[in-house]
C-alpha cells in the first residue's frame, strides 16, 4: 500500500509541477509576445469576480476554524442545511459508544452529548448539565465509571467529573495546555486519561504526566500532512503565526472586496458623470481603494501563494503526494517538539488477564507489560487504521480485541497474527486500492447494553445490529434535530465538501482546481502591477 501511495503521490506531484509551470510559460510566454498589459487585465479580473464569493468563503471559514474554543459556543440550526447534513439513526457520529451505570440505566454519548436512559436504550433524557452551550462544549470522546463509582467525561475542550449530588458535570484542570481528552481508562484503581500528545495519571493531588519513552521506530520526523496542516493554519508558529495566518484571511478578504469595488465604480463614476454631479470624492477613493489593493496584493504575495498552496495539498486528489511522507521538524516551531509522541495518541486500553496495557496511535498499536516504565512495542501484526483515527478499541476476550476506524470494525488476536473483518466474519485481506483511505463502513462508535447486544454505529448509515433483528432504538425527535456546530460547518465549506451538492462527485476536485484558479489570479495580479509601475516610471 506505502508502494502505491508513494507513486500515486509522485504522479500527481508531478502533474502539478508540470501544470503549474505550463501555466507560467505560457503567461510569459503572452507577455513576450503582445508586449501590454491588456491581457493581463482581462484574465486577472474575470477569473478574480468568478471566484470572489468562494474565496471569501475560504477566508471567512478559516479564520473561525483558527478559533474553534473562541466559537464553540454558536451553532448552526442543520434545517438550514442539506439532506447530507441531517441526523438520520444516529449516524454522522452521533454516537460513539455507551456506559452502564446500574441495571437498565445506562448513558450514551458522542456528538449528540450525554444522554441517559432508564429502560436499556428505549428512552432518553438530556444528561449534559455543567457543560457549556454550544455543540463543540458536549462533543465526548469516553465516559468511564470507575471502581469506586466515580464518574468522568473526556471532551472535545476538557475532561469532567460528575458530581453526584447535582448531577453536574465539573471541569477539572490539567497539567498540559492541550484540551481535547481522546480516551479514559482505569488501571489497577488508578484514572489514566489520554490526551492527542501526553499520558496523565490521577494522584492525590492531582493529574501528573506519565512520561512515555520513544519506540524503537521514532525517527524524530513528522508526517508532512501535519507539516503543511500547521503551517496553513500558522499554528506551527504558535499563536502569533495564527493571528498571522487570520491577518492574511483578511487580506485575501479585502483583495476581493477591494477588487470588486474597482470592478463596479468606474462605470458608477461615468453615470454619475453624465449626470452632472460632483465624483471628485468617489474618484479618490477608487484611487486610494486600488492603491492599497496593489501594496497588499505585492507586499504579501509570498504568504498569499503559500497559504494557497499548502491548502490545496490537504484535500485529495493532491493529499495523495504527501499523505505517507515524513519530514524532518521545522526547528524552532511548534512542531519541533521533544514529545515523542506528539499528536499521535488516539486509544488506551487495559487487558487485565495479560496485565497488559495497549495504546493506539494514528498510525500503529502498541503496547506496554510494565505501566511504561520502558518504551511501548508495536504488535508484529496490526489491524487496519484509519488516518483519521481508532473510533472503537475494545476489548472483546483475553488477548483479542476490536478495533473500529473508517477502514472497517476488526476482531484481531494480535498474539495469534490474526486478523477478521467483524462484520463480514471472514479473515481481513489487505487490498491495495486508489481510492480514499475510506472503506465500505466506515465506523463511528460501537456499543453493547446490558443483555450483550453488540450495536454498531457507521458514519454514513447509522445504528445497526450485529446480535439479531431487533435493530436499535429510532433517534426521538429532541436529539434528531441537534444542531451543528459552526466550526464543523466552516470545515464542510473550508474542505470544499459542500460544495457537492454543486459539483456532485467531482467536488473532490474543487479545491486543487480553485488553487490554481487563485494561483493564477495572485501571480497575473503580482505582474500586472509590476508592469504598470514599470510603464509609469
Amino acid at each position: 500500500m506505502d508502494d502505491i501511495n508513494s507513486a500515486l503521490g509522485s504522479f500527481f506531484m508531478c502533474g502539478f509541477v508540470v501544470v503549474w509551470g505550463t501555466i507560467c510559460v505560457i503567461l510569459y510566454a503572452v507577455m513576450d509576445r503582445f508586449k501590454t498589459i491588456k491581457f493581463l487585465k482581462k484574465y486577472h479580473k474575470w477569473p478574480s469576480l468568478a471566484l470572489t464569493i468562494f474565496i471569501l468563503l475560504f477566508s471567512i471559514s478559516g479564520i473561525v476554524m483558527n478559533h474553534r474554543g473562541v466559537f464553540s459556543s454558536v451553532d448552526v440550526d442543520r434545517q438550514y442545511l442539506g439532506s447530507e447534513y441531517q441526523y438520520s439513526n444516529w449516524n454522522k457520529a452521533a454516537v460513539k459508544s455507551g456506559v452502564t451505570i446500574q441495571g437498565d440505566t445506562a448513558l450514551i454519548y458522542g456528538n449528540i452529548g450525554i444522554w441517559k436512559t432508564t429502560d436499556n436504550f428505549k428512552t432518553f433524557e438530556d444528561f449534559n448539565s455543567g457543560f457549556k452551550s454550544g455543540v463543540d462544549n458536549r462533543k465526548i470522546e469516553k465516559i468511564i465509571k470507575t471502581d469506586s463509582g466515580e464518574m468522568y467525561a473526556g471532551t472535545l475542550l476538557g475532561l469532567f467529573h460528575q458530581n453526584t449530588a447535582t448531577e453536574s458535570w465539573e471541569a477539572l484542570s490539567l497539567p498540559v495546555a492541550e484540551e481535547r481528552i481522546v480516551d479514559l481508562v482505569e488501571i489497577k484503581d488508578e484514572l489514566f486519561v489520554l490526551t492527542r500528545s501526553n499520558l496523565l495519571k490521577k494522584t492525590n493531588e492531582g493529574f501528573q504526566i506519565v512520561e512515555l519513552l520513544p519506540s524503537e521506530t521514532f525517527d524524530n520526523k513528522i508526517s508532512l500532512f501535519k507539516t503543511l496542516w500547521e503551517v496553513h493554519s500558522g499554528e506551527a508558529f504558535g499563536l502569533f503565526g495564527q493571528l498571522f495566518v487570520d491577518f492574511i484571511g483578511f487580506v485575501f478578504i479585502f483583495l476581493c472586496v477591494s477588487g470588486f469595488i474597482y470592478f463596479i465604480y468606474p462605470d458608477w463614476i461615468k453615470k454619475l458623470k453624465k449626470k452632472g454631479k460632483d465624483v471628485k470624492r468617489k474618484i479618490n477613493f477608487l484611487k486610494f481603494n486600488l492603491k492599497w489593493h496593489n501594496h497588499f496584493g505585492n507586499w504579501l504575495i509570498v504568504f498569499l501563494v503559500l497559504t494557497t498552496l499548502t491548502g490545496m495539498f490537504l484535500r485529495p486528489p493532491l493529499l495523495i503526494a504527501i499523505v505517507s511522507n515524513r519530514v524532518p521538524k521545522i526547528p524552532f516551531t511548534h512542531l519541533d517538539n521533544p514529545n515523542p509522541w506528539y499528536d499521535q495518541l488516539r486509544r488506551i486500553m487495559y487487558d487485565e488477564e495479560l496485565d497488559r496495557i495497549l495504546l493506539a496511535t494514528n498510525e500503529s498499536v502498541y503496547y506496554s507489560d510494565d505501566v511504561f516504565i520502558s518504551a511501548p512495542k508495536a504488535f508484529i501484526v496490526q489491524p487496519p487504521i484509519s488516518v483519521m483515527g481508532v473510533n472503537v478499541f475494545e476489548k472483546a476476550n483475553s488477548g483479542s480485541y476490536l478495533v473500529g476506524s473508517f477502514s472497517g470494525l476488526f476482531y484481531w488476536i494480535p498474539e495469534k497474527g490474526m486478523v477478521f473483518n467483524y462484520i463480514t466474519k471472514k479473515p481481513h485481506v489487505p487490498v491495495k486500492t486508489m481510492g480514499p483511505p475510506i472503506s465500505a463502513h466506515p465506523i463511528a462508535g460501537y456499543l453493547k447494553d446490558v443483555k450483550g447486544k453488540e450495536i454498531l454505529f457507521d458514519y454514513n448509515l447509522g445504528a445497526g445490529n450485529l446480535s439479531d433483528t431487533s435493530g436499535f432504538t429510532q433517534m426521538p425527535e429532541n436529539i434528531l434535530h441537534s444542531p451543528m456546530s459552526l466550526w464543523n460547518l466552516c470545515l464542510e465549506i473550508h474542505t470544499g465538501r459542500i460544495y457537492q451538492y454543486v459539483f456532485g462527485k467531482f467536488y473532490i476536485l474543487f479545491i486543487p482546481l480553485a488553487g490554481l484558479s487563485i494561483l493564477w489570479i495572485l501571480i497575473t495580479g503580482y505582474i500586472l502591477y509590476h508592469k504598470q509601475r514599470k510603464g509609469k516610471k
